[in-house]
């Protein structure tokens, strides 16, 4: 009889905007499940934070912005070198930088692609090479995923920055999927509604609460710590037929055919 495989014990994720919230949560689960983090965010506090409270011996931290070109590869080698390989990495760090459309500058619009957009192509480029090399040195291969949002489906008012960047993340799921499907390295995206984040504290306070709720079919926000759910699922062995797939966790916000 098949049985559900939702173990990361020995792995080693990548996960990006660790400092907190889905990051937060994320991290803690991968270790809760087994496995090692290296847990990277500008946030040195909350990175330091984390680590004492999972236990410094499965976490690497590091420190910096995921536009780091550099900093991505140069992670990947430190970690894999550490722990013995890297198995994931979860595509989540991402910043809000709000304005409608005409009033938008260009240094707002390019400050959130840079992070949201631009730096998840680079994680996963890093992550990516260094799987396919395992892989055809007769190694393991792993797993990808891509934390988007429902902006990135509908659209989102005074959000066309963060919107677009998220939209695009679909892009490089699916791409990195069908190129490297054949080396048996799964990358698929979650798309979350509206989570219980210090980045929708706006969204969910006096003035928009009462329209975003009577959108969501569940009637409330999500927790961080049932969101990251499926974002192990994706990573584990359950999901090992599972891959350029962009599952919403959204409470039924959007749906799709």
């Amino acid at each position: 009889m098949a049985e559900l495989n939702l173990n990361l014990k020995g792995r080693t994720i990548v996960v990006t905007g660790a400092g907190q919230g889905i990051g937060r949560a994320t991290s803690e689960l991968v270790v809760a499940l087994g496995g090692n983090v290296v847990a990277v965010d500008l946030n040195a506090a909350g990175l330091e934070e984390l680590s004492d409270a999972l236990s410094p011996e499965r976490v690497q931290a590091v420190v910096g912005s995921v536009s780091d070109y550099e900093l991505a590869g140069r992670s990947i080698a430190e970690a894999a070198e550490r722990f013995g390989g890297v198995d994931g990495l979860v595509n989540n760090a991402g910043i809000v930088r709000a304005a409608m459309i005409e009033k938008m500058p260009p240094q707002q619009w390019q400050e959130v692609v840079d992070v949201n957009l631009t730096g998840a192509f680079y994680w996963l480029q890093a992550t990516g090479r260094y799987l396919l090399n395992r892989v055809r040195e007769g190694g393991a291969p792993g797993a990808i995923v891509n934390v988007t949002s429902d902006a990135g489906r509908k659209g989102a008012i005074g959000q066309i920055n963060y919107a677009a960047a998220k939209a695009g993340m679909l892009g490089l799921t699916m791409s990195a999927a069908l190129e490297w499907g054949k080396h048996g390295i799964r990358c698929n995206s979650v798309a979350f509604g509206i989570v219980e984040t210090p980045m929708t504290e706006v969204v969910r306070g006096e003035k928009f609460r009462d329209t975003m709720l009577a959108r969501i079919p569940l009637q409330r926000w999500a927790k961080t710590e049932e969101v990251v759910q499926a974002i192990c699922f994706l990573l584990s062995d359950g999901a090992s037929y599972i891959t350029g797939q962009h599952l919403g966790v959204n409470g039924g916000f959007h749906m799709s055919a």
